[in-house]
């Protein structure tokens, strides 16, 4: 690739990289900045494409609001994963050109304040597709097959001194013959489906609020009462933001799960933790919440909550995706250089 004459800054390298890999002790710090060198241990994969992409390059591991406008002050190219840039942000920094925004959402950036500015802002999308699959499907078969009980029989000898060959500590469910419902079928939506398929499982597809009538949807009322399971896959919006509220729930049979790999706003947490505690539904699977790292009080982290899995926004996060989505955002960078509109949301 050809070099990049642009200064371009990366504000929060360190989500593209595994903790147990960067040396940085306080990624806030102002000596925080990861190493970019060939054959780094600050990375378990390869950022060269993004180097080579740029003339000048600075990955921080993270940056507070605070510390944005020191360090962007002669940025041509921000990349950002989740650091947000407001309008008040944008506004001082007038030598902005570009904003890649690392990842597929852009609910980070004022796209408005952007385009006003003459700000572009790319995005990357479908990177990361196999890898949500792949922990939706994790957080599927950690409920319905019951592992926590199954590790805690095998735990302390217990099914070491059991009486018999197996040691069944509660029925759990083969997904065949259940339903799922799926709540946003775009790539990702459509990939759970297929996996759902193979687990000889039926798929249905809700109508979304706010969205016109496509072929062959089921509005929300209708298609809820008849899932076994759940499944978010749904952008954050207006329509959207706790669309899963005490309504919705009640509509949701005793037995059936909820899972979320999309957006943590589309849950009222307060109503999923009430329904689980009372038995509304069966259990929830989540790799989002609606505040990232989450309150220490979010109820959903209430430890009397025994039928639900939390994982820390990961799924977008397998060596393979992040591989592909910092070779994508280098390809962006290259092609803004170009004045090659690729992958331009403004």
């Amino acid at each position: 690739m050809n070099a990049v004459p642009l200064n371009t800054v990366f504000l929060d390298a360190a989500t593209l990289t595994p903790e147990s890999h960067y040396s940085v002790k306080d990624v806030f710090g102002d000596d925080s900045q990861l190493d970019m060198s060939p054959g780094s241990n600050d990375w378990d994969i390869d950022p060269q494409s993004l180097v080579k992409a740029c003339q000048n390059l600075t990955c921080y591991a993270g940056t507070r609001t605070d510390q944005i406008i020191q360090r962007c002050q002669s940025a041509d190219v921000i990349i950002t994963n989740k650091v947000v840039l407001d309008q008040t942000i944008l506004q001082q920094l007038p030598n902005l050109k570009l904003i890649c925004i690392a990842a597929t959402g852009t609910n980070n950036v004022d796209l408005a304040a952007a385009k006003a500015q003459g700000i572009a802002v790319t995005n990357v999308a479908g990177y990361s597709t196999q890898s949500v699959v792949q922990i939706c499907f994790s957080l599927l078969l950690y409920l319905s097959s019951g592992l926590s009980s199954l590790q805690a029989a095998t735990e302390n000898a217990g099914w070491a001194s059991h009486h018999q060959f197996v040691m069944l500590p509660q029925a759990f469910q083969q997904l065949a013959g259940k339903t799922l419902g799926i709540l946003g079928y775009g790539a990702i939506g459509k990939a759970v489906a297929d996996v759902a398929r193979a687990f000889e499982m039926k798929v249905i597809v809700a109508q979304l609020p706010g969205r016109p009538a496509g072929y062959n949807r089921m509005a929300l009322p209708q298609l809820l009462p008849k899932c076994d399971v759940v499944s978010l896959h749904c952008p954050l919006n207006d329509n959207t933001n706790k669309l899963v509220g005490d309504e919705f729930l009640s509509l949701m049979k005793p037995s059936s799960l909820l899972l979320n790999t999309a957006r943590g706003g589309l849950i009222d947490e307060q109503a999923l933790a009430n329904a689980l505690l009372n038995g509304s539904i069966a259990g929830a699977g989540l790799d989002v919440l609606s505040t990232e790292p989450p309150d220490k009080n979010n109820p959903l982290l209430n430890a009397e909550i025994r039928n639900i899995i939390v994982t820390p926004h990961v799924g977008w996060a397998s060596q393979q995706a992040r591989q592909t989505l910092i070779n994508e955002l280098a390809k962006n960078l290259t092609a803004f250089e170009h004045k090659n509109p690729r992958n331009r949301i403004v």
